[in-house]
């Protein structure tokens, strides 16, 4: 298969990319050839840096193009870009002669699908949120198929959509890890292994809010015996907790599986590659969704987890949050996490990326077969 995918500025629109990616390798089918059309935003410089090697060292050629990489574009900007942009991307996917389009979601999806279907190439939109996103809504009819993670983003039974679940890596699909095991892992981080450990997760841009919060709190939680590992977003380490035994801070975590292995429980933003991830290693959480989304997808993302995750505003990262985590990470938890452990690990198939593979694998069939 030569692939070429369309997704960046957020994790969100580029590691299920890499999921995909790491299950071909392992299982055998990785693509002949790969072309990345990302966002240009520095973000991805560190998400996307192994992507080769978790691809099975076949080459990547990445492209920017220019319509966020400051951000948001205005609805001026939309219309001054997308020609260009649609042009270098057209001439990109000729030189590679790719077969399939997958898009991954964001504003780097529409000169990509653009350009892809003016050379008859076929398109896959893959949309991870609970919500649709303006690029499924907008793009969808342009599609050989609509790829959903949850069933709450189709908004009516048709033919070319389908739920296959998200799309996750080999490292999350292991069985759930026990007690035993989980502090076995957070010795391996270096963290004692018969205390409890708090992850917090702010996404791959980082959440100020939560890392507010994380500094604020970090010293009251370690000195009641949970330990913390925090995840701050790049350039962001600054706003971590001063320097504490039982605490760590890290711009990006590169093996959030083991992570959430380690972790006891896990505090995060809603965005949907994190939630499936924490639902995949079953680890109970509490969720803030990012509040300034107008469509609420973050909040809508954690619902659609049920019990497995708790709801906490963002107006609710204070002090008395800090007796609701120290309860459920502690021994007086036990009984609800396992309770909300046991709901994650049937809040999601754990095949959705084996049938996205298929999925692309047959459109790819197809556009040979005409061709």
């Amino acid at each position: 298969m030569r692939l070429a995918l369309a997704g960046g500025g957020t994790g969100g629109h580029v590691v299920p990319g890499l999921h995909l990616l790491e299950h071909l390798r392992t299982h055998g089918s990785a693509p002949e050839d790969v072309l990345w059309f990302s966002a240009g935003r520095a973000v991805e410089e560190r998400v996307l840096a192994h992507a080769s090697e978790r691809a099975g060292h076949v080459p990547i050629e990445r492209i920017a193009l220019a319509l966020e990489a400051r951000g948001t574009p205005s609805w001026l900007d939309l219309a001054l870009r997308t020609g260009p942009e649609t042009r270098r991307a057209r001439a990109a996917l000729a030189r590679h002669a790719s077969e399939v389009l997958l898009a991954l979601g964001g504003y780097t999806a529409l000169p990509a699908v653009l350009a892809a279907r003016s050379l008859g190439i076929p398109v896959v939109l893959l949309e991870i949120n609970s919500v649709p996103g303006k690029a499924t809504r907008s793009l969808a009819g342009l599609a050989e198929c609509v790829v959903h993670a949850w069933p709450s983003s189709i908004a009516r039974a048709r033919s070319r959509h389908r739920c296959f679940g998200p799309p996750l890596a080999p490292a999350f699909l292991g069985p759930e890890v026990q007690d035993e095991e989980c502090a076995a892992a957070r010795a391996r981080l270096g963290f004692r292994p018969a205390l409890p450990l708090l992850l917090v997760l702010g996404g791959s841009q980082g959440a100020a809010a939560l890392n507010r919060f994380v500094a604020d709190q970090a010293r009251a939680l370690v000195a009641a015996g949970v330990q913390v590992l925090h995840q701050t977003g790049p350039g962001r380490l600054s706003e971590g907790a001063a320097e504490l035994a039982g605490y760590r801070a890290l711009e990006y975590l590169d093996d959030v599986a083991g992570a959430l292995d380690a972790a006891t429980l896990v505090l995060c933003r809603g965005g949907a590659s994190t939630l499936a991830e924490v639902a995949a290693r079953a680890r109970p959480a509490l969720v803030v969704p990012y509040p300034h989304h107008r469509d609420r997808h973050q909040e809508y993302n954690a619902l659609a987890l049920g019990a497995g995750v708790r709801i906490v505003p963002e107006e609710r990262l204070d002090a008395a949050l800090v007796a609701t985590l120290l309860h459920l990470a502690g021994r007086d938890g036990a009984r609800e996490r396992a309770a909300m452990s046991r709901a994650l690990a049937s809040s999601i198939p754990k095949d959705g990326v084996v049938r996205l593979a298929d999925e692309l694998l047959l459109v790819t069939t197809r556009f040979r077969t005409k061709a």
